[in-house]
């Protein structure tokens, strides 16, 4: 473990939690049991760029729903453990199929179920609204909240000291405007 900003021009993945981190917390649950959330476009597009540019990213949450996993999906994200209880055999799995070097990869979490997967990375960050045993344990805190801009942040710094930010100039879909 060396200066941050050197480590994460080696980072070759993104493993985030959704409520808290992509989304401010707050779940309307809805008659059919699914879960209204609210997400923030900027982190949205940062995740769709990311995986454009050959990132792997994974998404680890106790969160559930069928309007959860078509944001995720539109995104592009094709690695999701939903409605998870066991986050540490989720990433490991992620870890292992995909060959991933722990210390290329980055958590983003906001709360203690996210502290033991944050442990299993070199590269452990988190919204500025965490929780403070997540904050302690965090190598990065955004100045930004979960749902306000934290995923962007971290995304973009990465994605700038690679010199893969802003490359091509398309949109979340690849479609140059």
């Amino acid at each position: 473990m060396g200066n941050f900003k050197e480590d994460i021009a080696r980072v070759e993945a993104f493993v985030f939690d959704v409520d808290g981190v992509m989304t401010d917390g707050g779940i309307i649950p809805t008659p059919d049991g699914d879960f209204i959330r609210r997400y923030y476009a900027k982190d949205g597009y940062a995740m769709a760029c990311a995986i454009r540019e050959g990132y792997k990213v994974c998404i680890i949450s106790g969160g559930r729903g069928t309007m959860l996993e078509n944001r995720l999906k539109m995104l592009g994200v094709t690695r999701m453990y939903l409605d998870c209880m066991d986050k540490v055999a989720a990433i490991e799995e992620f870890l292992r199929d995909y060959n991933l070097d722990r210390e290329s990869v980055i958590y983003m979490g906001d709360d203690i179920p996210d502290l033991e997967c944050m442990r299993v990375v070199g590269i452990p960050v988190c919204p500025a609204d965490a929780a403070m045993e997540v904050i302690e344990a965090s190598r990065y805190v955004s100045e930004y909240d979960g749902g306000r801009g934290a995923v962007r942040d971290i995304v973009e710094q990465v994605m700038r000291v690679q010199g893969k930010w802003a490359k091509n100039l398309k949109g979340v879909l690849g479609l140059k405007h």
